[in-house]
């Protein structure tokens, strides 16, 4: 049973949460109620008035292709990136827990990818698999596979989500590290005492005592990858392969000042993730909290 703390002051809790609310009142709720109120206002050619239209602006945005193209492209990659990312980094994970000699070294080399800068990591990649003179498009076409990520749109999704995951794995890696140093040993042993087969362990032991710890990755890894916009500009350069990020740029472009439209892509482009973590925000606390605490 997790110990109560009581404060001698019936004020005093309310006191220390207060400056974190007013910052987030000022720096969150008003801009995003702004937003949300601009986004249902349609003006006039000359900005002097203004008349409230409700969700117009948003069927507008709606109804464009790219739009939509872009929301498609994100929850792909968002999707793809969240599994590949960490079904790696669990594995990783498991195996070093596994290592009697140079565990830390190991765990080391494993966080060092997180410390690249996102721009290094994306022309490394972009070098990398250069259909020209990149080393691994130069071994796909050995191989057989022609590789061309610049005529080639399924090409250029594979590159992206190859590079995001990899971003990616060093920072999952760390909190799954902590789960499982949270599970009992006494667990594990039994299991291994009972004669169960350690695959059965892992899926009957240890990965339901991680779920605070999944969950709270996959809510971190999807909103990574929905706000995506480097990668996405540095491997994608046709409209087809746009994030939501990049595509709201071009909505931006398209239309000029009639920032109600831009507006109502914003909110219509934030409101899945936002969803997504208030469905799920007790897993994600309960989760950092583990991989914090330890």
């Amino acid at each position: 049973m997790t110990p109560r703390v009581v404060f001698p002051n019936k004020i005093l809790p309310y006191l220390l949460v207060a400056p974190q609310l007013a910052i987030t009142l000022v720096f969150f709720y008003w801009p995003a109620g702004q937003a949300l109120y601009q986004s249902m206002l349609k003006e006039d050619p000359f900005g002097l008035k203004s008349k409230f239209v409700w969700f117009d602006n948003f069927a507008k945005v709606l109804s464009e292709p790219a739009y939509i193209n872009a929301l498609e492209v994100t929850v792909i990659f968002s999707v793809l990136t969240t599994i590949i990312s960490m079904a790696v980094a669990l594995l990783l994970a498991v195996m070093a827990e596994k290592i009697i000699f140079g565990r830390g070294f190991y765990r080391t080399l494993m966080i060092w990818p997180y410390a690249v800068a996102p721009a290094i990591a994306g022309m490394l990649f972009l070098f990398m698999f250069n259909p020209s003179i990149g080393s691994v498009a130069i071994l796909l076409r050995r191989l057989g596979l022609a590789w061309d990520p610049v005529l080639d749109g399924t090409d250029a999704m594979i590159l992206l989500v190859v590079a995001a995951a990899w971003k990616q794995i060093s920072y999952n890696f760390l909190f799954f590290v902590a789960g499982l140093q949270a599970i009992p040993k006494s667990l594990i042993e039994a299991a291994a005492i009972d004669g169960v087969h350690p695959v059965k362990t892992f899926w009957k032991v240890t990965l339901p005592l991680c779920k605070p710890i999944l969950v709270s990755c996959v809510i971190l890894h999807v909103l990574f990858a929905w706000n995506e916009y480097l990668f996405a500009m540095i491997f994608t350069s046709g409209a087809d392969l746009q994030t939501l990020p990049v595509g709201l740029t071009s909505i931006m472009a398209k239309h000029g000042t009639n920032y109600a439209v831009v507006f109502a892509a914003m909110t219509l482009s934030a409101l899945p993730i936002v969803m997504v973590f208030f469905a799920a925000q007790r897993f994600f606390i309960r989760g950092l909290a583990e991989g914090i605490g330890k």
